[in-house]
């Protein structure tokens, strides 16, 4: 059975990710709720979640002990396939810029900046479901199309590198909606509160082999 660590650092929606993670998987993922460094490297996948301010879950992530140190020898250095939800997709970045500049791990460089949209009708935070835009790169993202997501969120991920964008969505302007490096994959959307495209999404992730 595929072993699956789901990042517990006090900033993420566990409850719901683990139980869409467990749904997706169709009892042949066991999913593990845990900041345990031991746990993360035994792990042969890896889902990084996060709710709130970027310089607060960058803050939580580093205070466990040798959590960091241990996602980023399982992810870059042993290719462990990895998914960012909302902020943990933000904290791959090279810093956030919310409430002052904040280093991130910087593992695909860019920024997080505060979304500004053009259409003074479109309200920030974004709050509610909105259409992928473009998806393009690996079948993670191509193969659930332009479905509906549930977003919830104030900043965003720009990417330095347009290449690393997978997909946008449109909400007085575009900005990224998923990202994906590599083994490294990142959405601004709660697909564990996106119903069934949702689920397709965990799903691919928990066959994804980069």
């Amino acid at each position: 059975m595929s072993r699956l660590a789901l990042i517990d650092y006090g900033s993420g929606n566990l409850r719901s990710a683990e139980k869409a993670l467990v749904r997706a998987g169709g009892g042949a993922v066991s999913v593990q709720v845990t900041h345990a460094p031991e746990d993360v490297l035994a792990a042969d996948r890896i889902v990084l979640p996060g709710v709130g301010a970027f310089a607060a879950c960058m803050s939580a992530l580093d205070a466990r002990p040798g959590l960091r140190e241990a996602l980023e020898e399982a992810v870059r250095g042993r290719g462990r396939p990895f998914l960012g939800i909302c902020v943990g997709m933000q904290l791959m970045a090279s810093r956030g810029l919310e409430f002052g500049v904040t280093p991130g791990l910087d593992w695909i460089p860019g920024e997080v900046r505060r979304l500004k949209p053009e259409d003074p009708a479109a309200k920030v935070p974004h709050m509610g479901w909105n259409d992928l835009v473009d998806p393009r790169g690996p079948e993670l993202i191509t193969g659930i199309g332009t479905s509906p997501m549930y977003f919830t969120h104030s900043f965003a991920f720009w990417p330095e590198d347009p290449a690393h964008v997978a997909a946008q969505a449109d909400h007085g302007g575009r900005f990224p909606a998923a990202v994906v490096r590599g083994n490294m994959a990142g959405v601004q959307f709660h697909p564990e509160k996106s119903q069934s495209a949702g689920l397709a999404l965990l799903s691919r992730f928990l066959e994804w082999r980069p």
